[in-house]
């Protein structure tokens, strides 16, 4: 008699060319992912030779329920690091039937922009640091902290080791080597200063491709924890009071500030940034006003200030960049809870297309 454990695992693809296609997309809170799964033919190597598909959106608070179909648009294949194989995981994006997209379809105006000639003549680099809590499921409480406690203050647990400092590696290192096997450029982890906090990194990637990837990641994540029977917050500030926010910085560059002379480039890049800092902080996350407060290295939320090496600045130029005269900068306003696709196109528009 076979266990369950053997059938998750089990390998058909000695018998059948047909594989699992696990579609992905962001549901109606712009925060929430959904996925359903169908059978294909055969292996697929390009989004393009993937079928669209539907479903309920009254279900998922993306459409009224006398006119409830959603379609999805296949737009990015990764390899499926649960069911292996050849079977997929499928990044879609959402429209009606008449072909518009739902207001929670991001991807659609950031498309838009990355495909604009001088956007794309650029070749914009990303590299996004996704801070997240990984928390108790039936009380919704850090792990590794008392139930109704707290633990010792930060200090040890950033990058800490040890049983007293660093929980939930476990899930932590699962979903490093899953988004590996995956095909996502994840190209770090490490844990913060928050017990119970950790983050992992994207990047460098081109243009949309990075938000597809960190979106695919923070899936994968979730599917872990679900497996672990732990919760994965992405709220900015999940514990009030002397403890770390969560954030997703954004490390950017483009062809011209990769160049020589590309400091200057930077310079007038940040100038932009901070004559549209409010519309960018309105569009950074929700709840980001706890987080950045001007204390726990965040800028106040209101002041728009850069500087070199300054953790506590909106903008951050590393000391590499000033020394070699060219390089990237990181933005470190995004909240957790941020959309990818908002906050690269965002940046690339008024970077790069934007005239004050």
């Amino acid at each position: 008699m076979s266990l369950l454990s053997d059938l998750i695992n089990l390998n058909f693809s000695d018998i059948t060319d047909k594989i699992i296609a696990e579609y992905i997309w962001v549901g109606g809170s712009g925060m929430d992912m959904r996925s359903k799964a169908r059978t294909l033919p055969g292996p697929v190597t390009d989004p393009s030779q993937l079928p669209k598909w539907n479903y309920d959106g009254s279900s998922t608070g993306q459409a009224p329920g006398e006119d409830s179909e959603v379609i999805l648009y296949p737009q990015a294949i990764f390899k499926d690091p649960f069911r292996r194989g050849n079977n997929i995981l499928v990044m879609c994006d959402a429209y009606t039937p008449a072909g518009e997209p739902i207001p929670t379809n991001k991807r659609h105006a950031a498309a838009k922009v990355f495909s604009h000639p001088d956007v794309a003549a650029e070749v914009p680099w990303y590299g996004i640091e996704q801070e997240y809590t990984l928390l108790q499921k039936d009380v919704k409480w850090p792990v590794g902290w008392p139930i109704g406690g707290y633990p010792g203050p930060q200090g040890p647990y950033y990058c800490g080791i040890g049983a007293d400092k660093s929980f939930g590696r476990d899930v932590v290192d699962s979903h490093y080597k899953a988004c590996l096997y995956a095909g996502i450029n994840i190209s770090g982890i490490n844990g913060e200063v928050m017990p119970g906090q950790w983050e992992f990194q994207v990047g460098p990637a081109v243009g949309i491709s990075a938000a597809d990837e960190i979106w695919v990641a923070r899936y994968i994540l979730e599917r872990i924890t679900e497996i672990a029977g732990v919760v994965v917050s992405f709220d900015p500030k999940p514990i009030p009071g002397d403890w770390n926010g969560a954030g997703a910085h954004c490390n950017y560059s483009t062809k011209s500030m990769r160049e020589e002379g590309g400091y200057e480039i930077i310079k007038k890049a940040i100038d932009k940034l901070g004559l549209r800092h409010k519309e960018h902080i309105a569009a950074y996350g929700e709840g980001n006003e706890r987080r950045l407060t001007g204390h726990h290295e965040t800028a106040d939320i209101n002041t728009f200030l850069w500087g070199v090496a300054n953790r506590g600045a909106s903008i951050r130029v590393g000391r590499d960049t000033e020394k070699e005269g060219k390089g990237y900068f990181e933005d470190r306003r995004p909240a957790s809870n941020m959309d990818p696709y908002i906050v690269t196109s965002m940046i690339a528009e008024t970077t790069i297309l934007w005239n004050p």
